[in-house]
């Protein structure tokens, strides 16, 4: 069985290059198929993210083991065309791909009222395009993304020496909770902050409640924090739909203030409305419910 989330990604600065490397010089296709050979190499040599990937569509969606099986690979092979396409739509082909908004208002309402707010995504989809669905919406809206992945870090080193400097202020999580005073002064200023709701590291605070059917655990400070600070709360995933056509979702949270929970049953409604929608479209690849063990 997959463990628990360790706090880092498995993609590297290597793998990146790489496929910088064909995007740049043999096109978006051609990194494209030679994600096929990558997939069947995770598929044979990453358990721990076949188990999981299989316990989500075997368990929680009740595939049978076949298409389960099927679904692993598909599920693979999609989560590195959102990569792909992460860094095609960063090094300037972004007239390659279509764009479609849902409950766009959400989002502008709260850029002409410059009152900040809160964005709470989830490992689904391809959240880390939005900053493109907003300089649509407007040029000078500024996104800061809490991660708690400082490999990250290097990762945006590298992309930003071959795309240029992102939009996007990243907010890293640490120790000290020095991160809760940049999220404040974010918000202050009218700044939207965007956490993702579904990981956490072990021994942090945790809230737990039922998603497809399981009971998992969820990170506790973006729901406390969202809860108690009186701004806005939306709901935003960037999903894939079709090979170039990517479907932005914003939606306002209705939860009472101070109401933690509420707001995670509320946000857990909000993710598996999705992964009904876009059942290939999960990416955490550990142990995320709180089942012993694979059936």
């Amino acid at each position: 069985m997959a463990k628990k989330w360790e706090g880092k990604s498995k993609g590297t600065v290597l793998g990146y290059k790489i496929f910088v490397f064909f995007i740049k010089f043999l096109g978006l296709s051609s990194a494209y198929f030679i994600l096929n050979f990558v997939v069947v190499y995770y598929f044979f040599f990453s358990k721990q993210g076949r188990e999981s990937s299989f316990e989500y569509f075997n368990n929680r969606l009740k595939y049978s083991k076949f298409k389960s099986l099927i679904s692993v690979l598909k599920n693979t092979y999609v989560f590195g065309q959102t990569i792909i396409d992460k860094i095609a739509i960063s090094s300037g082909l972004r007239n390659k791909f279509s764009y479609e908004f849902d409950g766009e208002h959400n989002i502008t309402n709260l850029i002409k009222k410059k009152q900040g707010g809160i964005l709470i995504s989830a490992h689904v989809g391809n959240f880390e395009i939005a900053e493109f669905f907003f300089d649509e919406i407007d040029h000078s809206s500024q996104i800061h993304l809490v991660t708690t992945d400082s490999e990250h870090e290097q990762i945006k080193s590298y992309l930003e020496s071959v795309t240029g400097k992102s939009n996007i202020k990243f907010i890293l999580v640490n120790e000290d909770l020095n991160h809760i005073f940049e999220i404040k002064a974010a918000l202050d200023k009218g700044g939207l902050v965007c956490f993702t709701g579904d990981r956490y590291f072990e021994g942090n605070k945790t809230l737990t409640q039922s998603l497809l059917g399981e009971e998992a655990e969820f990170p506790a400070g973006p729901f406390l924090m969202a809860s108690r600070l009186n701004v806005p709360v939306l709901f935003v995933y960037v999903m894939k739909e079709t090979k170039k056509h990517y479907h932005l979702y914003a939606r306002r949270a209705k939860a009472n203030s101070r109401d933690a929970q509420g707001l995670l049953k509320e946000y857990t409604e909000s993710v598996e409305w999705m992964l009904r929608k876009y059942p290939l479209q999960w990416f955490n690849y550990f142990k995320f419910w709180n089942t012993k063990e694979i059936e």
